[in-house]
């Protein structure tokens, strides 16, 4: 059981010794101490570093030496954004008191990383809890809310020991931000407290926490393309992000090309090799990191691939489980993962996209892309309430001849924000086709590489170099 049983009038034993404490008989009366938030002027309770998670060869420090453009000098060194664990195969019960908590738990059993768990919500709080468990038994992690004070909270948590199976875990929810109690309640076995208002992440947060795996470095942040029609791009755009997140932010990023029969990630980057992501997905109980190592292509010293067969041998008969547990396993390889998905619909399909932690959608400026595309925002934003909304990268904008759908009207339509264009240049991008080089390699000043750095800043959360002051004796030396 994880709250040992302990007699109330004994909890001074577990205070500090400079806890201070009311001059009433009440000892669990605020304190100064109350109105602390609880991450605040207390080394107990300071949010804890992510742990050094990259490989020894990942040069992401300012000591790796200068980038490739001015945009890599102000994100050069930068450490991924790394992405967000799901919740394991576990039975979660939350009882709830107040609406606004049964509202959020709602929201954090629908989110995609809480797919694998089973989650019920129940109203009554801690009194329900202990009710319940009377004659049932509990599952893995119990969330209760409770807006008593001190005494009648220990007196209730300690008729739940009672009443708990060995080993579960218990989340407490209460009103007061007290950092006596919340010392008290962790001495008591209590894994973790937080007070509202709370919002679905940080919840769902707290119990990826409680269940991450020490012997898993770290979570590699999933990007996943998609095309809204095909001939769009989407492949070009990925190859050129991947490309400037291992060389310009010098960041180990893996590409997986998941177009099975007709993937081009190997073409773009003068790569054949023996083994791929077909491999890794006709044997996923076997993959391990040193296998997965053997099966990728070195494209670059922080660069790799997971190529496409791109061949009509075989039907690809795979169930989305099996496509699952490979890219789960892939993205413990690198901080960042590139899933360059193919233009088709399935359940493997619709279960990839909206697993990633990022979804870039790639279209051009007309009629058929924009009513894919906006099919792909509904689902997206449906299925994922959560999570930011999708990065549109309007393609092969300018195109000679051809009429198009006005860039603000287009991205009006799909009520996104965000943006990134890439103008239209037919030999830049087919000489870089030709010879299975990127953008940046071939163009770094043209409108293009600028377009592909744009969204590698937007992806890794980063903010746009300042534009270069103008100085204001300028103007008085213009040659004529």
């Amino acid at each position: 059981m994880a709250i040992p049983q302990t007699d109330p009038d004994s909890v001074v034993s577990g205070f500090e010794a400079d806890d201070e404490f009311a001059a009433s008989g009440d000892r669990w009366q605020p304190t100064a101490d109350s109105g602390k938030l609880l991450d605040e002027d207390d080394p107990f309770l300071t949010p804890q570093e992510p742990m050094e998670t990259f490989a020894a060869e990942d040069e992401s420090h300012p000591a790796a030496g200068p980038s490739l453009n001015p945009v890599g000098d102000l994100i050069a060194g930068a450490e991924a954004v790394l992405g967000e664990a799901s919740v394991p195969h576990i039975g979660i019960h939350i009882f709830w008191v107040r609406s606004e908590t049964a509202e959020m738990a709602e929201k954090c059993a629908a989110d995609r990383r809480m797919a694998r768990a089973t989650t019920e919500i129940k109203p009554g709080g801690l009194p329900a809890a202990i009710a319940q468990y009377q004659n049932q038994p509990t599952p893995p992690l119990v969330i209760v809310e409770s807006e008593e004070t001190g005494p009648v909270l220990l007196e209730q948590l300690d008729r739940l020991a009672q009443v708990c199976d060995a080993g579960a875990k218990v989340v407490v929810v209460g009103a007061h931000n007290d950092i006596t109690l919340y010392r008290e309640l962790m001495r008591r076995g209590v894994s973790e407290y937080l007070v509202p208002p709370l919002q679905p992440l940080q919840l769902i947060g707290a119990i990826t926490t409680l269940y991450a795996d020490p012997a898993a470095p770290f979570v590699g942040r999933q990007i996943a393309f998609v095309g809204a029609r095909g001939g769009v791009g989407s492949s070009t755009v990925a190859h050129n992000l991947a490309y400037l997140l291992s060389e310009t932010m010098r960041t180990n990023t893996v590409i997986v090309d998941l177009d099975l029969p007709f993937g081009t990630a190997g073409l773009d980057f003068n790569q054949d090799p023996l083994q791929g992501v077909a491999d890794a997905l006709s044997q996923p109980d076997r993959l391990d990191p040193v296998l997965l190592d053997r099966m990728m292509a070195r494209c670059g010293e922080r660069l790799s691939l997971f190529a496409a067969p791109a061949t009509l041998d075989t039907d690809y008969d795979i169930s989305a489980d099996v496509f699952e547990e490979v890219t789960s396993k892939i993205r413990a390889t690198a901080p960042y993962v590139v899933l360059d998905l193919p233009h088709l619909w399935s359940g493997w399909m619709r279960r990839t996209l909206l697993a990633a932690d990022d979804v870039v959608i790639t279209a051009t400026p007309d009629l058929a892309s924009l009513r894919n595309a906006k099919n792909i925002v509904d689902l997206v934003r449906q299925a994922r309430p959560n999570d930011s909304p999708p990065v549109l990268v309007l393609n092969m904008v300018g195109s000679p001849g051809r009429p198009e759908i006005p860039v603000k009207d287009f991205g009006e339509a799909l009520g996104l924000e965000t943006t990134v264009i890439v103008p239209f240049d037919a030999k830049l991008f087919g000489q870089a086709s030709n010879n299975g080089q990127m953008i940046e390699e071939l163009g770094p000043k043209t409108k293009a590489a600028e377009a592909f750095q744009r969204l590698a800043l937007l992806i890794t959360r980063r903010d746009p170099p300042p534009a270069p002051k103008k100085s204001p004796l300028a103007g008085l030396f213009k040659f004529k």
